[in-house]
């Protein structure tokens, strides 16, 4: 495989980090001049990285590319691009539709979509495919955890799950923020709540036989602070609108 960039940002570092990461692992990268200061980093830290002089050279030089630009513009930068028949196409834009990547990229015969996460250069989290993909799963599978599913309203349904990561730290900050306020050191209250939801976060996998909704039961004591706190929320309808909010953002990805 020779694995290309066009879009050389947050994203793409994180699976280039990922990789290189990997004992012995000597995949030839290429990444476009998009971002030039992150090109820049990756080139210089990794041997088997380069730099194209733009996007059409990262297309010329590699038969696996990997799409990252910005939804705002990758229709007009992918327009401008000359694809060949054998390229594997991964778009990696959650907003834009497989069928309408596929039309910008023909006349690429395979085409699919990836979303992988920012923690993917740490070798955490899960990454979702959609058509499962013979060739771009086992590269991610050696990164992360892999979910290929063979629908696309699967594949956007999940896709919204990645659009909860800010609010979950707002609600960590929040809840930091009150700590503090009580006179806590700063240093000591973020220690506790991120040892905490470190814990929290692995609680699925300590009980794989139960859904979410069991798991709040199993913590919400009959009169105890958390079942007050679970009820509150849920009697000033904090879940009714996030429920709300998720399907405006599941609109937004199938619309777009």
């Amino acid at each position: 495989m020779k694995l290309g960039f066009v879009g050389t940002g947050t994203l793409s570092s994180a699976i280039v980090a990922g990789l290189k990461s990997l004992p012995g692992e000597t995949t030839p990268v290429v990444v476009s001049p998009r971002n030039e200061v992150i090109a820049a980093e990756l080139a210089a830290r990794y041997p088997d990285v380069r730099i194209a002089a733009d996007n059409q050279a990262v297309l010329d030089q590699c038969d696996t590319v990997m799409l990252a630009v910005r939804p705002q513009i990758a229709r007009e930068v992918l327009k401008a691009l000359r694809f060949r028949p054998d390229h594997h196409v991964v778009s990696l834009i959650a907003t834009i539709s497989r069928e309408e990547i596929a039309g910008l990229v023909a006349p690429a015969a395979h085409v699919g979509k990836a979303l992988p996460m920012p923690m993917i250069a740490r070798l955490q989290g899960a990454t979702i495919i959609c058509p499962p993909d013979p060739i771009v799963a086992p590269l991610f599978g050696r990164l992360s955890d892999v979910i290929e599913v063979e629908d696309q309203g699967e594949f956007d349904a999940l896709s919204v799950v990645t659009a909860t990561y800010a609010s979950y730290f707002k609600y960590l900050d929040t809840i930091h923020t009150w700590v503090r306020s009580r006179g806590v050191a700063d240093d000591k209250s973020r220690a506790y709540i991120a040892s905490i939801y470190k814990a929290l976060a692995n609680a699925p996998d300590t009980a794989p036989g139960q859904d979410f909704m069991r798991l709040s039961q199993d913590y919400a004591t009959r009169g105890g602070i958390n079942e007050q706190v679970l009820r509150e929320l849920t009697e000033h309808g904090t879940f009714e609108t996030f429920a709300e909010i998720l399907d405006r953002v599941h609109q937004r990805i199938t619309r777009e």
